[in-house]
């Protein structure tokens, strides 16, 4: 369900109707619907195809939306942008995070890191991230060698953890400096 809902879907489907209606017009004769649906319902279409092919879905949320929104809303503003900004749809970029990875030379360009899941965590300490990652190109110990710099490039007063899940994914918890 999550894919039919996004922009470039959406993009995709309206213009398709859009040309199909101008199509029909065009058969029956009705010249003064045929030309403008099928005049912008190409172009649309064209358009929503160029985003699909493009389209990077969004990372699968653990926890629901409003479960901490208390928690989150006293937190450091940058977890929020973070979450926001790989919980939504991106055009144009090979995986969430991109840009930072790069910075933190944890990118490759052939098969970088990819990001499937994020959970917000609450503790004692306070507002926390787990962002689950499959390392792909980039092994776990080069990610082990930042792990000093990674809790405070994303936020401040934050700690980073690496555990392991398996041989290529593991998990990186983002949590409050105590």
């Amino acid at each position: 369900m999550k894919d039919l809902l996004s922009p470039g879907s959406l993009v995709t489907v309206a213009g398709g109707v859009l040309t199909v209606v101008g199509g029909v017009a065009y058969a029956t004769g009705s010249a003064n619907l045929s030309l403008p649906t099928i005049f912008y319902g190409i172009p649309i279409l064209l358009g929503g195809l160029a985003l699909k092919s493009s389209e990077l879905p969004p990372a699968r949320r653990v926890t629901p939306k409003a479960q901490l929104k208390a928690e989150r809303e006293q937190a450091a503003p940058e977890l929020g942008k973070l979450l926001g900004d790989v919980t939504r749809w991106r055009y144009g970029q090979k995986a969430h995070l991109e840009s930072s990875l790069e910075a933190l030379k944890l990118w490759d360009e052939d098969n970088p890191p990819t990001l499937t899941e994020i959970e917000e965590l609450s503790s004692a300490a306070g507002y926390g991230l787990r962002l689950r990652f499959e390392g792909n190109a980039v092994p776990m110990d080069r990610w082990e060698d930042k792990l000093d710099r990674l809790g405070r490039f994303f936020a401040k007063g934050m700690k980073a953890e690496l555990t392991a899940v398996d041989q290529t994914c593991f998990d990186l918890k983002l949590l409050p400096d105590a």
